[in-house]
């Protein structure tokens, strides 16, 4: 791992190893995969103003994001099927954020249950709730969260119907995978990946098998899936939801001054900036491009995080000197996982981190909490 010096490095090697249907699920966007591109691109765009002789010794990236203490403002986004990436993947993923002290969410659509993460970790994980029309199984996963002890609940908003990915679909994507000759063929090609998976047995969406009605194998899984995701979700949603939930609440998807601002009225204690890694309104913009008008919409009455398009530590310095209070990454922690499993993950990290701690110090800074626009150049 120690030759794996970028997020680029990584990608690379998940893709040697991982499945082609498993690695395009993480690595791919709705249709023409503009806004996924976008998102990493418009990172560029942003400039940094370099300072010298300052003093840069004794620097910190520690702070706070929704009111616990992290390590570095990154925390591990929810992505679905991470199990699929490299066996028993949620679970290892957590662990490696735990022992980095930094959040990790766990996807409802996750390999790994909730319970099954809550097994191998010592400290509370976050979880992400799909609202879906089978409203006693919300209501279930909401309270087997609360039942293992989560400290906060992410409720990704964006979600109501699927935006279309054209590499799952031609891929004849599925968790467990089917055993047609193609799917076969790609994971023959990955004979550690497949040693992996004959090791565990979760290998199929761990909170919704035995937990949903008559889900109990992958033709019924596959329909109660398409069906359920909840076309009438509404704002009136998130008030029953945060009161059966009883606890921190973030609403995920938020990429408008206006739902900004109306997600501030919810009383939510925060929003993720997020076009859902432009995996579902291609054509919308970037999350780096939106994130300075919405810090602006809600005039510091909620908090502010972001993700999407995240790839190194100057983006993640990027949006905290646009006013984010913490950043998810998904990919580079997924390409981690399938690059070298759970010390993929913690490589990908380790990453981020010292690329953040250079790019402070070379910003003029040594809290990474004191960052703001005076560090970017302006009109650039």
């Amino acid at each position: 791992m120690d030759d794996i010096l970028t997020i680029a490095d990584m990608k690379a090697r998940a893709k040697r190893r991982v499945p082609k249907m498993f690695f395009d699920y993480a690595d791919s966007g709705a249709y023409t995969e503009g806004t996924y591109q976008a998102n990493e691109d418009d990172f560029q765009k942003v400039k940094l103003r370099q300072r010298v002789l300052v003093d840069m010794a004794n620097r910190s990236l520690a702070s706070e994001m929704l009111g616990e203490k992290v390590s570095m403002p990154v925390a591990l986004a929810p992505t679905g099927m991470t199990g699929m990436q490299h066996a028993n993947g949620e679970m290892l993923a957590a662990q490696a954020a735990e022992e980095f002290g930094i959040p990790f969410t766990l996807s409802t659509m996750s390999i790994c249950s909730i319970e099954d993460v809550a097994s191998v970790t010592t400290k509370p994980f976050w979880f992400q709730l799909y609202v879906m029309q089978d409203r006693d199984f919300v209501l279930n996963l909401i309270d087997r969260a609360k039942a293992a002890g989560c400290s906060a609940l992410v409720l990704t908003l964006d979600l109501q119907i699927q935006g279309q990915r054209h590499k799952d679909i031609r891929n004849g994507l599925s968790a467990p995978p089917k055993f047609t000759p193609k799917h076969v063929w790609q994971m023959a090609t990955r004979p550690l990946w497949c040693a992996q998976m004959l090791g565990t047995k979760r290998r199929t969406f761990g909170n919704i098998v035995g937990h949903a009605k008559s889900v109990t194998d992958l033709t019924s899984l596959s329909v109660w899936t398409s069906e359920q995701f909840d076309p009438h979700l509404s704002w009136k949603d998130v008030a029953w939801i945060k009161e059966r939930w009883g606890g921190k609440l973030i609403l995920k998807g938020i990429l408008d001054e206006e739902d900004a601002r109306m997600a501030v009225s919810t009383g939510a204690d925060a929003i993720i900036v997020s076009n859902h890694g432009g995996r579902q309104l291609d054509g919308a913009p970037s999350t780096i491009s939106m994130l300075p008008r919405i810090v602006d919409a809600v005039g510091g009455h909620i908090e502010v995080h972001l993700d999407g398009g995240i790839r190194s530590g100057q983006d993640v310095l990027k949006a905290l000197c646009y006013g984010a209070k913490g950043t998810y990454i998904g990919r580079p922690f997924l390409y981690g996982l399938g690059a070298g499993g759970k010390r993929g993950v913690t490589r990908a990290l380790e990453i981020i981190r010292k690329e953040l701690d250079t790019t402070l110090a070379l910003c003029g800074e040594r809290d990474v909490r004191n960052l703001s626009r005076r560090n970017l150049h302006q009109g650039l």
